[in-house]
């Protein structure tokens, strides 16, 4: 599973990757997670806020900071 966080490297951007972090733990999943800072790279999923999270190509969320316990519910829906 890859999952890529979209963001400029803020404060909040960071707070999402930790989160991440925190959920593929609890999951105990097999997970890549990468940060994508480049503003070309984000624009092209069609995310116009940040932070954004993406599993497996797909935008679960974008624009605020998800809890890990909701970044466990968009990991189980891609599993």
């Amino acid at each position: 599973m890859i999952i890529k966080i979209l963001g400029s490297g803020c404060t909040n951007c960071k707070k999402l990757y930790a989160n991440t972090k925190e959920a593929v733990e609890k999951v105990a999943v097999d997970a890549e997670i990468i940060k994508v800072e480049d503003i070309k790279d984000i624009m092209a999923y069609g995310v116009m806020r940040t932070p954004a999270i993406v599993i497996n190509e797909k935008v679960k969320m974008y624009g605020k900071v998800s809890s890990a316990d909701e970044i466990v519910k968009y990991i189980q829906d891609e599993k």
